[in-house]
């Protein structure tokens, strides 16, 4: 509160300039206790100073990232009006497709290199699987988009127990298995995708991108019964999109005794994303499910030896995303 017994003019009893001001609009409005009041405006102040320098400005970017992938999305309003007109589920799939592909292009610069070398009939696509598999989604996107196919994934028991999931894999064809399901899927002339790592590579593997499938061969067998191609997959830098601190021997108890992925994951970074789709490895009657799952673990790493760098940096991956220097095919 003021001192009346303070003055506004200079001398050892004169108070300072903001005070005396206070008290002169006191005066002058007839209104008490104005300091207080000032007093509480500086603290809403310093509250939401944060908010007005941090959070806001954040915000105003989110809205323009909107608005660029909705613009991406009316930029395809003809093809999405058809495929509703034809089916109500193909319409939908376009239009998720559609936001996914737009993400990928916004955030990531997501690029596609090799889908020429998917055929027009079955084929078993093999990739490494990345803490978050974001990739194969925008992967999954891209086919649905360009090819108007819609790539079948296997996915892990837990997946199917996460509330309100399940719309969402019936809609984009997920399956848990069997062997025998993979196998009429492919043989039905459809893709399928399957990561031979699954959840245990999503949690164990680094930056480093080392391939964590153990003895894992019945896509081998899968491949060999529906006599269809394998198609290896890798996409660049998805290590430096998102990490996981499944690698810790906490985590990987936990993974290994109750076949969940407890461990913590970090990141959403806006690195370059590259997928590179390898040769076909074409079906051979005469080779076994051990020789095909090793051939196919050699190709996989023959992408990461090309394209990845190891270990991989987050900084490097993020100036990529501004840059068009890539490695030669």
């Amino acid at each position: 509160m003021i001192d009346k017994n303070q003055t506004c003019g200079t001398g050892q009893d004169s108070m300072p300039s903001m005070t005396c001001l206070i008290h002169v609009l006191e005066e002058w409005f007839g209104v008490e206790q104005l300091e207080d009041y000032w007093n509480f405006a500086n603290y809403l102040l310093w509250v939401f100073t944060p908010l007005i320098l941090l959070i806001l400005p954040y915000f105003t970017i989110f809205l323009l990232y909107l608005t660029i992938i909705f613009l991406h999305i009316y930029k395809r309003k003809n093809v999405l009006k058809e495929a509703y007109s034809h089916n109500l589920w193909d319409g939908a799939r376009k239009t998720v497709a559609t936001l996914w592909d737009g993400h990928a292009a916004v955030w990531h610069g997501y690029e596609v290199h090799g889908m020429e070398k998917i055929p027009e009939g079955p084929a078993l696509i093999i990739f490494y699987h990345g803490a978050i598999p974001i990739d194969f989604y925008y992967f999954m996107a891209k086919i649905f988009i360009h090819k108007g196919r819609t790539c079948r994934v296997v996915a892990d028991h837990f997946v199917f127990k996460i509330p309100g999931f399940s719309l969402l894999l019936d809609v984009f064809c997920a399956i848990h298995g069997p062997r025998e399901k993979c196998v009429e899927i492919l043989r039905s002339g459809h893709l399928l995708a399957i990561s031979p790592g699954g959840v245990r590579e999503a949690l164990i593997s680094d930056e480093t991108y080392n391939i964590v499938w153990g003895n894992r061969k019945g896509f081998a067998q899968v491949a060999i019964d529906a006599k269809v191609p394998i198609i290896p997959m890798f996409t660049q830098n998805i290590r430096e999109g998102f990490r996981s601190l499944g690698g810790t021997r906490l985590f990987r108890w936990l993974y290994e005794k109750f076949r969940y992925p407890f461990a913590p994951m970090y990141g959403g970074f806006p690195v370059k994303l590259r997928t590179y789709l390898g040769d076909p490895i074409p079906y051979d009657p005469k080779i076994t499910a051990e020789e095909l799952a090793e051939k196919t673990k050699d190709a996989v790493q023959a992408l990461i030896d090309k394209h990845q760098r190891i270990p991989g940096n987050i900084m490097s991956a993020l100036l990529e995303r501004f840059h068009n220097k890539q490695k030669i095919d």
